[in-house]
């Protein structure tokens, strides 16, 4: 299966379904804060009018849409206590008039499209336990500010694009549990400051630009579990040996950090689980020491340890992978390290020795069928003759990864009751959302990233008497994740491919009417609305052509400018297949990806609706016939940020997909020159794993995409890789350097470029039009595109090691060019992603849905919430 060790990366929606709400009468909303909420409004972009109730009534009496309030004692006025506006198709910045709701304990608009900075304003409400505005597009610093507010229980600032050191303020926090600031562009040293918060359990800084040492002080946190600092730079840094005193630590995960010196001795973390330290620079011999037995993963492949393998990886009952690949170590491959597993139903074992100096099979050497040993690249293969050292020499592509976040929905009914009302409504979602919830350290951090209310009554007509208490709503809901887990589980191992239905004889409204319950989150336009977006899809709208129809750039009712793409005749799709596209495509949700904002079924006639991305496409920035040519800075970061893109695409997307069309034309620009990966129309989903867990290497596969960027090997063999969009990215890279079409006049780009680079003389290839660049950083590109276009497959980097070189070559741009110069557009782009409606409580059971695929909803009108483990 995918998912690595015991930390599953996952997603659960919670439905709840309710019928009746508690309404306090005879007050009012206090008059300032209904003046802030207008304020906030006023900040605010709605395209779906999530909040069109906001211009009626009074806030809390009227129940304004995410608006939760209570009453304060001695108060004549009732208070705003929680925004709860996550999920909304929101869009423009956050008012720094949020700040004078004295009495709000939940500020939430995670997973909108925000944009600017975060008011230093949010300070000044003592009363905040959470904040939740991951999934975003804010920039700017962290203010000092925030360190302020001693009941924070959790700040969650994820996946946007915030910059500048972690404030040492944050050190004030005594009643922070959960500070997640992974997926930034935070930089600077992690503040020593940390080590006093008494009540941290997870830091989550991975994927910054963070460097300095890492803070021995780290080691006094008394109740940290989870460390998580991969993909940043600690240059020069060793790991603290003080880190084994962190008694509650599960898991710690340094990979890719630039770490070099040795790896200390870990045997005093006596719950620990999970330990990368691959990717780095680490040296000397692995300590004999024995780990915890609760350990089911440890990476240490890519360094530069030696040594002999110790005997102490022979006492963990638990494990599941052990890589030390890439690495310098000599010596007998191991034969016990299994000895202490109790092989239990689909339970495995990988070790991963490739690539290291081992020289000898000993003579009894028989490893169960649960175990997979991998061994080609030690002199032991050269060296043997043998059938069993052949076998276990094999090369092979095998990839243990994280894989996809775990998507789960969760529909969740009361129980000895119809009825939910609004307490208990509000205290299931603080459960979700504030991890009250008591799990198994197995399912490691998770998040909410839905909940939305609605009705089933005609499905579950029953009814029982009084409500849930507390201990019982926790375990109804731990049972429910712990069934969904299994059930997902189950279906990753046996489900081996989608079949697609034949396109039926009934109407092809009729059946989307039918399927549509398992897209989320996407907008049904009807072609009216769309005619009328684009002028009757007059000529003066089209924005471009391919193989899938004509794009038109299209205006919707509330101004939200669109890029609507319509299939011709000779491209549509059965329903069920288009419905199966949408689900795909609603499920990708990355800053360097084209978001889809909804579709078009009817009249016979199919179309996709994208963002609008007002600077075209690359190929665009790279003609001849552009008026204001890309500077070497701009050209490096839509590189970095397209080859993010895809690689999430790989990793992360669930499931996880090869894009198989990469080139310039399909990699978007938006207002400020971001880049994003657009088309999807010939994407293929990864391979997933077999009965026994193994993991094809390829695609077998009808060879399609573009000439030029095709990967020969792909072409000739017809086996699909992720090794193929490198291929194809590196094309694209080739064409960002020289400015050159893949293929022009006969002249094939990477023939070109690769004749002139085994010449050592570039100078002559090299685009003109960039004035000035700095040569190290151009030769360094160039090097990395050369070998994402070799013609084997085994010899081009992975998507990971691009990002990690583009990154590295970012971070050696001379000072005041790191940073994507001002542009003069003051277009805006609008980046829609799924919309959330809460409807009014409805009566309901308890019924629970998993799958592996994505979060899909049943019914738009049922009330879901999301959480995400990482």
């Amino acid at each position: 299966m995918a998912n690595s060790g015991c930390f599953p990366r996952a997603v659960i929606v919670a439905v709840l379904c309710i019928c009746h709400v508690n309404v306090i009468r005879g007050q009012s909303t206090d008059p300032a804060e209904v003046n802030v909420l207008r304020a906030i409004k006023g900040r605010l972009i709605d395209p779906m009018n999530n909040l069109k109730n906001w211009n009626r009534g009074d806030p809390c009496t009227s129940r304004w849409e995410g608006v939760l309030c209570e009453k304060i004692p001695n108060n004549e006025y009732l208070h705003v206590t929680e925004l709860q506006l996550f999920k909304m198709n929101l869009s423009g910045t956050l008012a720094p008039e949020v700040g004078l709701l004295s009495q709000l304990k939940t500020l939430d608009f995670m997973w909108n499209n925000l944009t600017g900075n975060i008011p230093k304003e949010i300070g000044n409400i003592p009363t905040l336990k959470l904040i939740t505005l991951n999934g975003n597009q804010l920039s700017g610093p962290l203010p000092d500010e925030i360190g302020y507010l001693q009941n924070l229980n959790r700040l969650q600032i994820d996946q946007n694009e915030i910059s500048g050191p972690i404030p040492k303020s944050f050190g004030n926090l005594t009643s922070i549990r959960h500070l997640h600031m992974n997926n930034n562009s935070l930089s600077g040293q992690i503040p020593s400051e940390l080590s006093r918060l008494p009540s941290l359990l997870h830091l989550l800084v991975d994927n910054n630009n963070l460097s300095g040492p890492l803070p021995l002080e780290l080691a006094e946190t008394p109740n940290l579990k989870i460390l998580q600092a991969d993909n940043n730079n600690f240059s020069g840094s060793s790991i603290p040996s003080s880190y084994n005193n962190i008694s509650t630590l599960l898991k710690l995960s340094l990979r890719n950090c630039s770490l070099q010196g040795g790896i200390p001795d870990l045997s005093g973390l006596l719950q620990f689980g999970y330990l990368d330290l691959s990717w780095n620079q680490l040296t000397g011999p692995i300590p004999t020491t024995k780990l915890a037995s609760n350990v089911t993963t440890i990476d240490l492949s890519h360094n530069f340890l030696n040594g002999t393998i110790p005997s102490s990886f022979s006492g963990l009952p638990n494990l599941q992978l052990l890589s030390i690949k890439g690495n310098n170590i000599n010596g007998a491959v191991p034969s016990t390290i299994w000895s202490n597993i109790t092989f239990v139903g689909n339970q495995s074992l990988v070790v991963d020795f490739q690539n290291n100096s081992l020289d000898t099979i000993p003579a009894a050497f028989e490893p169960p069928q649960a175990v997979t040993i991998l061994l080609s690249g030690n002199p032991v293969c050269a060296n043997s003759n043998s059938a069993r050292a052949a076998r276990l020499c094999q090369p092979t592509s095998y990839i243990w990864e994280a894989g996809p976040r775990l998507n789960m929905h969760l529909k969740l009914f009361p129980s000895n009751t119809s009825l939910f009302n609004m307490s208990e409504v509000v205290r299931l979602v603080h459960l979700l959302a504030a991890w009250e919830i008591t799990l198994s350290d197995v399912f490691g951090p998770y998040e909410l990233l839905n909940f939305m209310l609605g009705s089933y009554a005609d499905e579950f007509p029953f009814v029982v008497s009084s409500g849930l208490k507390k201990s019982a709503l926790a375990g109804i809901l731990v049972g429910s994740i712990t069934a969904a887990i299994a059930a997902s589980v189950l279906s990753t191992i046996f489900i081996m491919r989608r079949r697609r239905s034949k396109r039926r004889t009934i109407s092809r409204r009729s059946l989307l009417s039918r399927y549509s319950v398992k897209v989320d989150g996407v907008r049904c336009f009807t072609f009216e609305e769309m005619a009328t977006a684009t002028n009757d899809f007059n000529d003066s709208a089209e924005v471009g052509q391919g193989g899938y129809g004509k794009v038109y750039k299209g205006n919707l009712a509330d101004g939200t400018a669109v890029a609507i793409k319509r299939s011709h005749e000779s491209s549509l799709q059965g329903s069920k297949e288009f419905c199966t596209e949408i689900e795909l495509l609603s499920r990708l949700h990355h800053r360097n990806l084209v978001s889809l904002v909804g579709y078009c079924d009817e009249e016979d006639e199919q179309m996709l609706v994208y963002e609008f991305m007002p600077n075209g496409t690359l190929r665009d920035h790279l003609s001849a016939k552009s008026i204001r040519p890309l500077n070497f800075s701009q050209r490096l970061h839509i590189a970095l940020g397209a080859a993010k893109g895809i690689l999430y695409l790989h990793t992360e997307a669930d499931p996880p997909i090869f894009h198989r069309d990469v080139k310039a034309t399909n990699i978007l620009l938006d207002s400020k020159f971001v880049a994003k990966v657009a088309d999807f129309g010939l994407s293929r989903l990864a391979p997933v794993a077999d009965v026994d867990g193994i993991l094809p290497a390829h695609i077998s596969t009808v060879v399609k995409g573009t000439p030029g960027y095709l990967d020969p090997e792909y072409f000739l063999t017809h086996k699909l890789t992720d090794k193929s969009d490198v291929y194809s990215l590196g094309v694209v890279l080739l064409e960002i350097l020289t400015g050159m079409k893949p293929i022009q006049h006969g002249r094939n780009i990477v023939r070109e470029v690769n004749t002139a680079y085994q010449s050592g003389d570039i100078s002559g290839i090299i685009d003109e039009r960039m004035t000035s660049y700095p040569p190290e950083c151009v030769a360094k590109l160039l090097s990395l595109a050369v070998k994402c276009c070799r013609d084997e497959t085994d010899s081009r980097p992975s998507m990971a090691d691009v990002v990690r070189e583009l990154d590295a070559i970012r971070r050696a741009l001379p000072e005041g060019e790191e940073l994507l110069p001002e542009t003069t557009e003051s277009t805006t782009s609008a980046s829609l992603t799924e919309p959330v409606s809460p409807a009014s409580a409805t009566t309901g059971a308890l019924f629970v849905s998993s799958y592996t695929s994505g979060s899909s909803r049943a019914n738009s009108g049922i009330p879901s919430g999301t959480v995400a483990p990482r």
